[in-house]
């Protein structure tokens, strides 16, 4: 396995210090947003988890190596490159054999992750069971990641495009615990409520490092998602999104989108509909997540050594 991670400068410095790493996907880079916009929020992101004392881990996969931790130039590459690849589990064997170059989605940034040691990982929404799945059986490949790799999962729940209450189902199927942060309930990724709530309130990092802690040192492989709402002075109002989310869904099934281009067709279309707004708010959810991940990695990291 160590033979296809290769660390950058700053990731290898903090593992032989021993400091907390927090891992960072890319699709949120190559398929989650437009450039410019995509690199500074990834430049960001990273600084407030440089600020919350963690080092932050961009992963994706360039030239045959899952690299964990990314330089500038590579975060260009990944941010106006027209053939990088959405990667889940079932692509990462292809995307390194062929030396492709590969965007890790939820699922493929925790499989790496893990295999670099990094007990936190933060994104801004998961993926989940899609609408309509009943037909489709359009399943994201994050849910039974999360039920089977020991990673801890910081977000702003699940997109609201997806089918939310289906999607804690097949959690708690799977035995993952959804955890939220200062509210019972659980967000849906542009607004802070979803009409459902967590399994249980966790609010301080030290309760949140406390449960994961006990949970792997139980044995209970799998992950544990940590839903942190998006900040109220950029949230969306439910009604107006969800009647823009109905509108992107008819055009995605009018134009015969499917599989992994129906979200960033239906984010693209969002952003649209409202104006921006959509991605302002995405990149809020971000940066806010990776504070509470940063601070829950120290926390961990802390538990660890005590």
């Amino acid at each position: 396995m160590q033979a296809f991670l290769q660390f950058s400068p700053e990731v290898q410095a903090a593992r032989a210090a021993g400091k907390p790493v927090v891992a960072l996907e890319s699709t949120i880079i190559s398929h989650g947003m437009p450039y410019p916009q995509n690199v500074q929020t990834a430049r960001e992101v990273e600084q407030v988890i440089r600020d919350a004392g963690a080092v932050p881990a961009t992963i994706a996969l360039i030239d045959g190596r899952i690299c964990v931790g990314l330089a500038d130039d590579q975060l260009e590459q990944l941010g106006t490159a027209k053939d990088a690849l959405k990667v889940s589990r079932r692509d990462l064997a292809y995307v390194l054999a062929e030396k492709k170059l590969g965007a890790t989605t939820v699922a493929a940034t925790m499989i790496c992750a893990a295999l670099a040691g990094i007990e936190v990982f933060v994104t801004g929404g998961i993926g989940g069971v899609h609408r309509g799945a009943e037909t489709s059986f359009d399943i994201s490949a994050d849910l039974q990641e999360l039920a089977r790799t020991n990673v801890a999962v910081v977000c702003a729940g699940v997109k609201s495009i997806l089918d939310i209450g289906l999607t804690l189902e097949y959690l708690e199927t799977h035995g993952v615990p959804v955890v939220s942060v200062g509210q019972p309930g659980f967000p849906a990724f542009f607004t802070r409520e979803s009409g459902f709530n967590a399994d249980f309130q966790l609010d301080t990092p030290e309760q949140q490092a406390r449960f994961i802690r006990t949970k792997w040192q139980l044995g209970l492989t799998g992950g544990v998602v940590v839903s942190n709402p998006v900040p109220a002075e950029s949230a969306l109002k439910n009604e107006e999104i969800d009647g823009i989310i109905a509108q992107a869904l008819r055009e995605a099934a009018d134009q015969g989108v499917k599989g992994k281009a129906v979200t960033p067709f239906l984010l693209a279309r969002i952003k649209d509909l409202t104006g921006g707004r959509s991605l302002a708010t995405n990149i809020a959810l971000v940066k806010h997540n990776a504070l509470v991940g940063a601070r829950l990695a120290v926390a961990l990291h802390a538990a660890a050594h005590v």
